[in-house]
């Protein structure tokens, strides 16, 4: 059955023949497809049971594939040399043996134990001509897709329920050329040869990371505006992909395969050998680490361009007059400190421009750095610098918890606990005057008995009693020192 298809197949693409010219190797390959296909039910239907009846084990269709893939690998072996060094014919031959072998495996069920092309691209000259190529072409396909108009567009911009990761499209694109990297070197038949594509795509992934550096130190004047935000995105988006990909099957086997590797050689540390052996860490552990540490200092710089503005903003409320304000008693209705508004107005009005611009999980830890941020700027440059009479008291605690922790509601169920150094020294100012000079004896008590006895516990219950948890003992009695208006004890 398979002499006269091989002296068709040698008529057709050997010699001076038309249908043999290098650069269409479809042709060849398809044809040996279509034979597979043509021949699959007469096999199975008439000479399989042949073969059955006489205690044979032989898969005849799996066999007359064999066949016809091995005048493949002598064409191949013939036609690879001529072409070597023709990046075009080269890629377009590569590219057309992998979907054969896809329809192959995938549709004609042959078995990995046989013959296949792979091997003869894993030879070593053709198989660093193919790394060469695939490098060079994935490099252009990065220069063309960070040069696009639409590079820091979400294809899904208008789809809400699809962007939360807001990806621009230059990192969606370069992830998929990662990904269609893996799946074309995936079925190379050892793992030395997969290692080398890893560390093409390693490679390409810290390339990425460095273009992505330098468009991101154009924008750093700008860092709150549209293009930064996007680099941030994108930055955010390829470590997560990579830390989900680490999880993934073939990249476990990689792994071992790379600690294998690694114990044969002596290269890395014991510890680094332990990691890969316990799965502590995976083969892009470096990539997203660098990436996690760009993602960091991107967002400092965001939160730290927010927070001059906030500390601007609130220059006239550190000067408040809180000595002085009226009582709550004296006013028909409490309102917002007029010097309050430019600071809280800055506040809103830039994290609502971050949540537009930023994805979900990059905005949570803006948003969080950030609290703590004014959380203890407002307690050491406007609570801990000012004197407070029992209205002004009354106006911070008002202008806190009924305007600034709001402004993070949206983001969370209690923003107060963002905010403990501000809502716990607005307890200790806002105490009625009875439990404020039960606590200022109970903490003298307490710092006269560490003095006699160190061991006694120190007045931590009756602070918890009131709610404060974050504040030292020493905070606290500075705290009941800010308070004006204390009444003559004769102590």
């Amino acid at each position: 059955m398979l002499n006269p298809l091989q002296k068709r197949f040698k008529y057709h693409f050997t010699g001076n023949k038309q249908t043999n010219v290098l650069n269409k190797p479809e042709w060849y390959l398809t044809q040996v497809l279509m034979w597979i296909g043509n021949h699959a039910k007469f096999l199975d239907d008439k000479i399989q049971p042949i073969l059955e009846k006489a205690g044979s084990s032989v898969n005849a269709g799996l066999e007359f594939s064999r066949g016809l893939v091995m005048l493949i690998l002598e064409k191949l072996a013939a036609d690879i040399p001529c072409l070597l060094y023709d990046d075009t014919l080269f890629c377009h031959l590569v590219d057309e043996v992998l979907l054969f072998e896809r329809e192959l495996y995938s549709v004609h069920g042959y078995l990995s134990s046989f013959p296949s092309c792979m091997h003869i691209l894993s030879e070593e000259s053709c198989f660093q001509r193919w790394l060469t190529v695939e490098r060079k072409f994935a490099l252009q396909k990065m220069d063309s897709m960070l040069s696009s108009e639409a590079a820091w567009i979400s294809q899904y911009k208008d789809i809400t329920d699809v962007d939360d990761m807001k990806v621009p499209d230059c990192a969606e694109t370069f992830m998929t050329l990662l990904l269609v990297i893996t799946e074309r070197y995936k079925n190379l038949p050892t793992a030395s040869r997969k290692l080398q594509f890893l560390g093409l795509q390693k490679e390409l992934v810290d390339d990425f990371r460095i273009r992505l550096t330098q468009v991101m130190k154009e924008e750093t004047r700008a860092p709150l505006g549209f293009r930064y935000c996007a680099i941030l995105n994108a930055v955010n988006y390829i470590a997560t992909v990579l830390a989900d990909w680490a999880d993934n099957v073939f990249f476990l086997q990689l792994q071992q395969a790379e600690l294998e590797v690694h114990a044969e050689s002596d290269a890395v540390s014991q510890l680094q050998l332990g990691q890969l052996a316990s799965m502590e860490s995976s083969v892009f552990d470096d990539m997203i680490n660098l990436l996690e540490r760009l993602k960091h200092d991107m967002l400092t710089r965001q939160v730290d361009h927010v927070f001059r503005e906030v500390k601007d903003a609130a220059k006239l409320y550190k000067k408040e007059r809180w000595l002085s304000l009226p009582s709550q008693a004296e006013q028909a209705v409490m309102s917002l400190s007029s010097t309050a508004c430019p600071m809280l107005l800055t506040l809103r009005d830039r994290l609502l421009q971050l949540e537009q611009q930023l994805c979900l999980s990059l905005f949570k830890i803006f948003w969080q750095i950030l609290a703590e941020k004014v959380d203890i700027y407002i307690y050491q440059e406007v609570i801990m610098a000012n004197h407070f009479n029992e209205g002004g008291a009354a106006q911070l605690q008002f202008d806190m918890s009924r305007n600034l922790f709001p402004l993070f509601s949206h983001y969370c169920k209690r923003p107060e606990n963002y905010f403990k150094h501000i809502k716990e020294a607005c307890i200790i100012l806002n105490l009625n005057i009875g439990s404020a000079l039960l606590l200022k004896d109970v903490l003298q008590s307490a710092s006269e008995n560490e003095t006699l006895n160190p061991n006694q516990p120190p007045a931590t219950a009756a602070l918890n009693e009131l709610g404060v948890y974050k504040l030292s003992q020493k905070d606290v009695e500075i705290l009941l020192n800010l308070r004006a208006s204390w009444p003559n004890t004769g102590k």
